[in-house]
């Protein structure tokens, strides 16, 4: 058997009478990067954020680290859905103080996270001074703090500059060797590529596509084919 660190077995999701996610199965093997793809309004920040509890499945399962995914699961996830929730009155330590003190971690933690993604070194910096792409990596330290075992990254480059994606890039790359598991959802396929281990393509909230890119292939244009064919590739 596979080591899975997730897997979701027919998980839907409705919204009214619309079924926004339609008995998707993931698998997700540990230490690995798994690229979540699909158009926009495929369903996938839906997957997204039922994997971290702000939303609730219709039906179906999420098993997490070989168990039943439970609410107490979330202090082995780490997320950063959407823009990240920064304090833009405080410094890059100040933001994590305030996160240490919620989660209860120990303030030591800091130093080793702003290490991570290279943020040691901002100083007296406040938030609301920093890049689009030095908010990113502070979203992320936010999400690395209580040392996850799986890190989900719903669209993480969006709006960076080519430098600011690159250095992203980088950064998620050396996530599996720490132990961590990444699921990344992104529009900008040729970044995906370069990164990802295994991919799944999401279509109007269905799985059309699970498994990993070939190397010698475009992915843009696999990813075209398996939506107009409608997973038939």
């Amino acid at each position: 058997m596979e080591n899975l660190i997730l897997e979701t077995q027919n998980l839907c999701k409705e919204f009214g009478s619309q079924k926004a996610v339609d008995n998707i199965s993931l698998q997700i093997k540990r230490n690995s990067i798994y690229g979540l793809l699909g158009p926009n309004g495929a369903g996938k920040s839906t997957i997204l954020k039922m994997l971290v509890g702000l939303l609730h499945p219709t039906s179906g399962s999420i098993l997490f680290d070989n168990g039943q995914w439970k609410r107490s699961s979330l202090s082995q996830i780490g997320a950063l859905i959407e823009a990240p929730a920064l304090y833009g009155n405080l410094t890059a330590r100040e933001n994590l103080l305030v996160h240490t003190k919620l989660l209860g971690i120990p303030d030591t933690r800091i130093d080793e996270v702003l290490q991570i993604v290279d943020l040691k070194d901002t100083g007296k910096k406040r938030a609301s001074q920093f890049s689009l792409g030095m908010k990113q990596r502070l979203g992320i330290a936010i999400a690395l703090l209580n040392n996850p075992k799986l890190l989900i990254l719903d669209e993480p480059t969006n709006g960076l500059d080519p430098f600011g994606i690159q250095e992203l890039r980088e950064l998620i790359s050396s996530f599996p060797s720490k132990g961590i598991t990444v699921v990344l959802s992104s529009h900008i396929l040729t970044e995906v590529a370069q990164v990802v281990d295994e991919i799944g393509i999401i279509s109007k909230g269905k799985l059309l596509y699970q498994g990993v890119p070939n190397s010698q292939e475009n992915l843009e244009q696999f990813f075209t084919d398996v939506i107009l064919k409608g997973g038939c590739v």
